[in-house]
C-alpha cells in the first residue's frame, strides 16, 4: 500500500503531472529566482545567463579565422600529397606485395619516400644545408623570391579586380602585350640604363594597362561579360605576338628566321639584388614588393579604394549612393592588367632576357588565379601565396632531380590547396573547428525550410 503513495515514497512530487510540478530555478535555468552574485560565486543578473570567458570567445573566434582554415588546408594538401608520393614510389609498391608478412619494411619505405619529397623540397625551395657555404645554402631561397615575383604581380592584379566584383582571366594576354609593348618601343632606344630600364618598365605596365582597360570599356560600355572578353583577348593577345615574332622587321630577332624576339638590351634588364651568385633574385622583387604595398593603400586606404570595394560589395547600392560604377570598372581593369603588365616585366627583364615568344607568360597568368584565391584577395595574402607557390616551383625542380618526384605532384598539391581553400566548411569538418555565424544560420534556414515543406 506504501508503495502506491507518492508521499510514501520519500518524494512528494513523484507521480504528479507537469503542470502541477513547482517552476524549477537554479544557475543553469536562467531563471530570475537566481541567486544574486557574490565574490566567490559570481553569476549571472537579473535572470541573464552569465558570458562566456573572454578567453573561450578569443579561441573560438581564432579557430573561425580564414588564416587558420588556409594554413589548415595546406596541410590538408601537404598530407594528400605525401600520399600520392608514397602510391607512386616504386619502393613502397615493392614492398607492399608482401606486407602482410613484413609490415615494417612497407612503413619504412612509405616514410623515405615522403621524408625524402618534403626534405628534397626544403631543400630546393629555403635552406640547402648539404651545401658547402653560406650563400649556396639560401640560393634556394633566393630562387623561391625569384619564382614568386611575376606571380605575386599577376596575382595582385586578379585580386583587386575580385574586389570590384570582376572575374579578370586576362593575364595571360594582358602580359603578352605587355612583352611586346615593351619591345616595339624601347629595346632599340640604347639609352643609359637610368633612364633605359624604367621606360622599359613602364611601356611594359602601360601596355598590359591598355589591354585590360579595353575589357573595362567594353564591360562597362556595353554590358559584356569580362569573362568571355578575357578569354577571347587572350587568344587575340596570343596570335598576334606569335605573327609579331614571325615577322621580320616588327619583333622578330634581326638575322635570324626563328620565330623569337630580340634579346632584353643589357641597359634594361633588372640589376641582381644580392650580386651574381643568385641570379633569379633582382630589383624586380623589390618593385613586387612596392606594388604589393601600392595595391594594399590603393584599394583598403584611399577613398578610390572605398569606391572600387562598395562597387564589388553591391554595385546597386553603389550606384544608388552616388558613384559610378561604370568608371570603377574601367579603373579597376587599367589597375589589373598594369600589374598584370609588371609581371611580364619581371620576365623578359629578368628571368627570360634571351628573347620571348608567345609563351612569355609560362603559366603565370592563369597561376595568378590560384594565388589570388589563395590569397583570399587581399594585397598582403596574395604576396604571401606568391611566395608558398613560388617555393613550390623551386622545390620541385629538386624533388625531381634527387627523389624521382614528378612536378606533376606539386602541381597537384597546388591545386588541393585551393580546393580545400575555397570549402572552408570541409576544413572544419574535418579539425572540428566551431562553425561560422552564416553557416549557422543557413544551416537553421534550412532546417526551418525543410520542416515547412514536412508540415
Amino acid at each position: 500500500m506504501n508503495d502506491q503513495n507518492p508521499a510514501a515514497s520519500g518524494d512528494p512530487l513523484k507521480g504528479l503531472p507537469a503542470d502541477q510540478l513547482p517552476p524549477v530555478s537554479g544557475p543553469l535555468t536562467g531563471s530570475p529566482d537566481l541567486p544574486g552574485p557574490t565574490p566567490d560565486a559570481p553569476g549571472a543578473v537579473d535572470g541573464e545567463v552569465p558570458a562566456p570567458p573572454r578567453q573561450n570567445v578569443f579561441i573560438k573566434e581564432l579557430l573561425r579565422s580564414n588564416w587558420v582554415t588556409t594554413v589548415l588546408a595546406i596541410v590538408v594538401a601537404m598530407v594528400v600529397g605525401g600520399i600520392l608520393m608514397a602510391i607512386t614510389n616504386e619502393e613502397v609498391q615493392a614492398a607492399s606485395g608482401y606486407f602482410f608478412a613484413r609490415p615494417g619494411d612497407t612503413l619504412g619505405a612509405v616514410w623515405n619516400a615522403v621524408y625524402g619529397g618534403y626534405e628534397a623540397l626544403f631543400r630546393g625551395a629555403i635552406y640547402n644545408p648539404r651545401a658547402n657555404d653560406f650563400a649556396t645554402q639560401i640560393r634556394p631561397l633566393t630562387n623561391t623570391l625569384g619564382f614568386a615575383a611575376p606571380l605575386i604581380a599577376a596575382g595582385l592584379g586578379v585580386a583587386l579586380a575580385f574586389r570590384v566584383g570582376l572575374f579578370n582571366i586576362g593575364g595571360r594576354g594582358q602580359i603578352l602585350i605587355a612583352c611586346a609593348t615593351a619591345a616595339l618601343f624601347t629595346f632599340n632606344l640604347n639609352l643609359p640604363m637610368f633612364l633605359q630600364l624604367p621606360l622599359t618598365l613602364a611601356a611594359g605596365i602601360a601596355g598590359g594597362a591598355i589591354w585590360g582597360g579595353i575589357v573595362g570599356v567594353l564591360k562597362a560600355r556595353t554590358g559584356a561579360h569580362e569573362v568571355i572578353l578575357t578569354i577571347m583577348l587572350n587568344y587575340v593577345a596570343f596570335y598576334l605576338v606569335t605573327w609579331m615574332v614571325r615577322t621580320p622587321g616588327i619583333l622578330q630577332r634581326p638575322a635570324g628566321d626563328q620565330p623569337i624576339s630580340s634579346a632584353t638590351p643589357s641597359n634594361a634588364q633588372f640589376p641582381d639584388l644580392l650580386g651574381p651568385r643568385f641570379p633569379l633574385l633582382d630589383w624586380g622583387f623589390v618593385i613586387v614588393i612596392a606594388a604589393t604595398v601600392f595595391v594594399w593603400w590603393l584599394v583598403e586606404r584611399s577613398s578610390l579604394g572605398f569606391r572600387l570595394r562598395a562597387v564589388g560589395e553591391n554595385p546597386h547600392a553603389a550606384r544608388a549612393s552616388g558613384i559610378s560604377v561604370q568608371r570603377m570598372y574601367i579603373y579597376a581593369m587599367l589597375f589589373a592588367g598594369g600589374l598584370a603588365g609588371l609581371a611580364g616585366m619581371n620576365q623578359i627583364q629578368g628571368s627570360v632576357t634571351t628573347g620571348f615568344d608567345g609563351y612569355i607568360d609560362a603559366g603565370i597568368g592563369f597561376d595568378a588565379i590560384t594565388v589570388a584565391l589563395l590569397g583570399r584577395s587581399r594585397a598582403w595574402g596574395v604576396f604571401a601565396a606568391g611566395i608558398l607557390f613560388g617555393a613550390l616551383k623551386a622545390g620541385s625542380f629538386t624533388m625531381q632531380a634527387s627523389q624521382g618526384i614528378p612536378v606533376d605532384i606539386v602541381l597537384v598539391v597546388q591545386s588541393l590547396i585551393v580546393l580545400f581553400i575555397a570549402a572552408p566548411p570541409l576544413i572544419r569538418t574535418i579539425f572540428f573547428l566551431p562553425k561560422t555565424d552564416a553557416e549557422k544560420a543557413a544551416k537553421a534556414r534550412a532546417k526551418a525550410a525543410k520542416k515547412a515543406v514536412s508540415a
